[in-house]
C-alpha cells in the first residue's frame, strides 16, 4: 500500500474523528441532562452498520458528511418528559453548545501535540536590520521591538506579520510594538520594501528586518498552541468577511472530499513520516476549530441558529407568558438543513471534479 493511500485513510479517519467528537459533545451533555437520545450517528445517508443499546441506536452511515445526535423532542411535539424540549432552557443551551466546545477543545489539544516537539521558532521580535532598510530609526522601528499589532490585528505568531500585511495592500500601516515594556504606536507608518538579490540568485522584495530565533520552554509551547488556536478563529472570521465581501466564492470552499484531499497532499509533500503526521495533526486542529466556529454561526439548522432561536423563545415567552409552538422553529431549521445539504452537495461535486482533473 502506497504512502499516499495511507495518508488518505488517515485523513478520512481524522475527519471522521472530528465529526464524532462534535456529536459526542451533544450526546454526553444530553445524557448527563437526562434527555433521551434516540440515535447517535457518524455520517449521513443509509446505514451500513447499526446497533441498538438501551434507548439509543448507534449507527455508521455511508455518506461522509457530518453526523447527528437525534434527541427525543428536538423539534418539539413530544409528550415524553425526557424530551429535549421539556428540559430546562439552560440545559438545552449547554447541550447545543457542547458540540462546538468539544471541537474547539480537540482542536487546541491537537495544536498542543504539534507544538510540543518544536525546538526553535521565529518570534516577531526585531533582532537587527539590513543596511538597505529604511523602516528603522529614532521615529521608526528599533532592534528589540516586539511587533504586537498590525492595522488593528493582533500578532499571534511571526507568520501573522506577512499575512496581515497581505490583506491590507499598500505601504502605509499602523504598527504597534512593545518597546522596553511599553506599547508604542507608529501611526501611518511607511513600511517600504526594497528589491534585493537573494541567496539563490533571484530577486525579491524585502523590508530589511531580521527577526529573533527563540527556543521555547514547555509553558511557551503551550502558549504557542493557544495562540495558534486563536489565530485559527481569526482566520475563520477573515474568511467570512471575504466571503460576504465577494472576495471569495464557492469555488474557494472545500467540503469533506476537498479537506481529505488537502490533508493527504500536505502529508505527501512532507520530508519525513513524523513531519507528515504532525502536518496532518495541525491540519486536523485547524479544521476542528473551524468546525467549532462555523457551527456557532446564527444560521438555521446549525447549533448557533438553534441557540439564537432558544434564547429568543425564552425571552419572548417570559415577556408574553405564552408558549411558542415549536413546530415553527422546526420548519425554520428544516429549511436551513435543506439549503445546507444542497450547498454541501455542490461543494462536494466541485471537489470531486477538481480531484479527477488533477
Amino acid at each position: 500500500m502506497s504512502l499516499t493511500v495511507v495518508y488518505i485513510l488517515v485523513a478520512i479517519l481524522l475527519f471522521g474523528l472530528l465529526v464524532l467528537v462534535h456529536e459526542f459533545g451533544h450526546f454526553l451533555t444530553a445524557k448527563l441532562s437526562g434527555v433521551q437520545v434516540n440515535e447517535f450517528s457518524l455520517f449521513m445517508g443509509p446505514a451500513i452498520w447499526k446497533k441498538q443499546k438501551g434507548e439509543t441506536l448507534y449507527s455508521l452511515r455511508c455518506i461522509p458528511i457530518g453526523g447527528y445526535c437525534a434527541m427525543e423532542g428536538e423539534d418539539g411535539g413530544s409528550d415524553n418528559p425526557r424530551s429535549f424540549d421539556k428540559a430546562a432552557w439552560w440545559k438545552r443551551l449547554i447541550i447545543l453548545a457542547a458540540g462546538a466546545a468539544m471541537n474547539f477543545l480537540i482542536g487546541v489539544l491537537l495544536m498542543v501535540v504539534v507544538c510540543l516537539p518544536v525546538r526553535q521558532t521565529v518570534v516577531p521580535v526585531i533582532a537587527s536590520f539590513e543596511d538597505y532598510a529604511t523602516v528603522n530609526g529614532e521615529n521608526g522601528l528599533q532592534a528589540g521591538d516586539c511587533i504586537v499589532e498590525v492595522d488593528g490585528e493582533k500578532l499571534y505568531s511571526y507568520s501573522d506579520f506577512s499575512m496581515i500585511l497581505s490583506l491590507n495592500p499598500g505601504d502605509v500601516h499602523d504598527i504597534t510594538v512593545r518597546r522596553n515594556g511599553e506599547k508604542v504606536v507608529l501611526k501611518d507608518f511607511l513600511l517600504e520594501k526594497h528589491e534585493v538579490t537573494l541567496e539563490n540568485g533571484s530577486t525579491g522584495l524585502r523590508y530589511g528586518m531580521n527577526f529573533t530565533l527563540s527556543t521555547p520552554n514547555f509553558w511557551e509551547k503551550l502558549g504557542m498552541a493557544w495562540n495558534q488556536s486563536l489565530d485559527t478563529v481569526r482566520m475563520v472570521r477573515l474568511s467570512l468577511q471575504m466571503l460576504l465581501g465577494g472576495k471569495v466564492g464557492i469555488k474557494d470552499m472545500s467540503g469533506p472530499v476537498g479537506i481529505v484531499s488537502e490533508m493527504s497532499k500536505v502529508a505527501a509533500a512532507s520530508d519525513s513520516k513524523v513531519t507528515a503526521l504532525l502536518n496532518m495533526l495541525y491540519f486536523g486542529g485547524f479544521i476542528a476549530i473551524n468546525l467549532a466556529v462555523m457551527n456557532l454561526l446564527p444560521i438555521p439548522a446549525l447549533d448557533g441558529g438553534r441557540i439564537v432561536c432558544l434564547l429568543i423563545t425564552v425571552v419572548v415567552e417570559a415577556i408574553t407568558k405564552k408558549k411558542i409552538n415549536p413546530k415553527y422553529e422546526g420548519y425554520l431549521h428544516g429549511a436551513g438543513m435543506i439549503l445546507l445539504l444542497a450547498l454541501m452537495a455542490i461543494i462536494m461535486f466541485k471537489d470531486v471534479i477538481f480531484l479527477f482533473k488533477r
